[in-house]
């Protein structure tokens, strides 16, 4: 299984002066900290697309491009590139030209995105949501897939014997789909034999075992070999040394990102209650030690049978020096006994 982190650029705001943290100084700050985590010996980091004030990050590709140049062996795709208000084309070339900097290690995983800007900022029209992304997604395929393109759509000029220029290094670039748990997501995603994705931020994670079933039954009718057969999680986390004196530090910084997105939502007032329940032996997030969090991994892992585990590992931007303690805990102690564990 690999074990990996992704982000989204979350600006830090105090949560006792409301100071908003510099963009340019939350980009630093994550570069080092991809750079971490190639130091210790992750397997994959991911960076996320938005188009809002409380995100420093709006072309994950460009974040990636710099990670590259400093690091040596991790995979670096986005998380997601919302692909819905996107050019495929334009899509496949960045990513092309990141794989071809970073010697093959570039992914994309392709999604909807859970915020909207993009749609009115890239002069799309809500009403085509789902049309959008069908479209696209198909594109964004048949260009990984073929060198001269002729194809005709609704939503982008059509391409006529046309080459999109640079090749990934190997040709085919490895595109993943992201899903928040729509069977619609996960049957489409096994019919065309993309690896998937699952965000996991809420709940009970048992109750999700039914779309990796579906996903997993899906892949195999649809002929797809269980050779390349690939599926993950992605949830919410931060590891410290002793499991209450981080979630006392982070909490803070946590549930004030979520009742800003909530606020616009509808969503209750988020309580250390949730909070503390999604910490549990039975919840979605993985705040708490290195103990804790390692069994709380296998256990997801034996239960949806994964083969990645995303960290996600910056919402509401908590402090710097506690991501970096995070990553170091991850790939140092974390991740290895992980792998023992499931070596046996």
């Amino acid at each position: 299984m690999e074990l990996g982190i992704s982000m989204f650029g979350d600006i830090r705001i105090d949560p006792h002066t409301g100071k908003i943290q510099p963009a340019q100084q939350r980009i630093n700050e994550l570069l080092e900290e991809i750079r971490l985590m190639d130091e210790v010996g992750l397997d994959y980091f991911g960076i996320g697309e938005h188009h809002r004030a409380d995100y420093a990050v709006s072309s994950p590709e460009i974040i990636l491009a710099a990670a590259a140049t400093m690091t040596k062996n991790i995979k670096l795709g986005s998380a997601v590139t919302v692909l819905s208000s996107a050019d495929p084309v334009k899509v496949y070339q960045n990513f092309a030209t990141l794989d071809l900097i970073s010697d093959g290690r570039a992914e994309i995983m392709a999604g909807r995105g859970s915020f909207i800007e993009s749609f009115p900022l890239f002069g799309f029209n809500l009403d085509d949501y789902n049309e959008l992304f069908e479209e696209k997604l198909n594109l964004l395929l048949e260009i990984n897939e073929q060198n001269n393109i002729t194809w005709k759509g609704k939503f982008r000029a059509s391409l006529n014997n046309q080459q999109v220029l640079p090749r990934a290094k190997n040709d085919q670039l490895n595109i993943w789909l992201a899903a928040g748990g729509t069977p619609g997501s996960v049957i489409r995603a096994a019919k065309l034999g993309l690896p998937l994705m699952i965000a996991i931020i809420g709940g009970n994670p048992a109750n999700f075992k039914p779309l990796f079933d579906l996903y997993k039954q899906e892949y195999i009718n649809n002929g797809h070999s269980m050779d390349n057969y690939q599926v993950g999680i992605h949830s919410h986390a931060l590891f410290g040394d002793t499991s209450e004196e981080i979630a006392d530090k982070y909490y803070p910084y946590y549930s004030a990102q979520m009742d800003r997105i909530g606020s616009s939502r509808g969503w209750h007032k988020y309580s250390k209650s949730q909070f503390n329940a999604g910490r549990s032996a039975n919840g979605a997030i993985f705040v708490g030690d290195v103990n804790q969090t390692i069994d709380k991994i296998l256990y997801q892992q034996e239960l949806f049978g994964l083969t990645r585990f995303a960290a996600h590992m910056d919402v509401g931007a908590p402090e710097h020096k506690d991501i970096m303690h995070a990553i170091e805990l991850y790939g140092t102690k974390i991740a290895p006994q992980v792998k023992k564990s499931l070596d046996k």
